[in-house]
């Protein structure tokens, strides 16, 4: 459906997966079971890390924290994505939309946020292991988690009205299951270059997290690569591994994503959507 003569739009419309719409009950039965697997998986940790008091350090707190932003973004995106694939209902209201990006997008930053600050409590656990219960108490780990959440919200809240102070006329078809930011500003008839410059600070901020996280492994391989003790040093070596890879699974997608979407001239929609998808889906821990 699209909308004529520089009418306002009344209805954006989402897109599963192109080539296989006679397919998309079938393909929700994995999409339905990653979904369950994330909230489920999510769930229990957040229920352990409450009830267990051995868990009850920075650490695993850093950890509860990055399985909230987990569970945030699989509510954010399973409305759609479950109309799509299991009624066929690929149309959203624009406020619908504005409101859905918000919410992916600040659970985005605020994950990339909680993941930085995981590879500081790792440096300081590593480094200075002596003064670490001193340095991280609890009361410092909550303030840490609000102003972690203040950083998101406030990044990512201009989003929603930049988008609303646009005019959509003709084009109404998304590129995804969901709405994002940089995917709906595109589609507007009047000038973006506000969203187009705020969302570009916005990933700039992401990839600062991500440079530091590696400024910040990196000094962790120094320092563990220094310890004497073949044992002490595989120990410290699986923990740095297991973040590592938590890391790459969450950056690794959007990484992909923007480079598609800046340098490819010919990208295929199909393979856009798939990592998309997988970057919802599959959840870092």
């Amino acid at each position: 459906m699209s909308v004529l003569n520089n009418s306002e739009v009344q209805l954006f419309l989402l897109i599963g997966i192109p080539g296989l719409e006679h397919a998309h009950l079938w393909i929700s039965i994995p999409i339905c079971l990653m979904y369950l697997v994330a909230i489920l998986g999510n769930s229990t940790i957040l229920f352990f890390i409450k009830t267990e008091p051995s868990l009850h350090e920075p650490m695993y707190y850093f950890l509860a924290m990055l399985a909230i932003c987990d569970l945030g973004l699989s509510f954010s995106s399973l409305p759609t994505m479950m109309r799509i694939f299991l009624f066929n209902a690929m149309g959203i209201s624009p406020n619908a939309c504005f409101a859905q990006e918000f919410f992916i997008h600040g659970f985005t930053v605020m994950e990339s946020s909680v993941l930085l600050v995981m590879s500081f409590d790792r440096f300081l656990a590593i480094h200075n292991p002596l003064r670490y219960n001193s340095l991280l108490t609890s009361k410092k780990v909550a303030k840490t988690g609000l102003i972690l959440a203040t950083r998101s919200i406030l990044l990512v809240l201009p989003f929603p009205f930049t988008l609303r102070r646009l005019k959509y006329c003709q084009k109404n078809v998304l590129s995804h299951s969901y709405c994002l930011h940089h995917d709906t500003m595109k589609l507007a008839c009047s000038d973006n270059k506000i969203n187009v410059i705020y969302g570009f600070f916005v990933a700039l901020c992401t990839m600062l997290d991500l440079a530091l996280i590696v400024l910040s492994y990196t000094f962790i391989l120094k320092t563990v690569l220094s310890i004497a003790s073949l044992a002490e040093r595989l120990k410290a070596l699986n923990t740095y591994v297991s973040h590592i890879c938590a890391v790459l699974i969450f950056y690794i997608p959007i990484i992909t994503l923007a480079a598609i979407h800046r340098f490819a001239k010919h990208k295929s929609p199909l393979i856009v959507i798939l990592i998309a998808d997988i970057f919802l889906l599959l959840p870092p821990q």
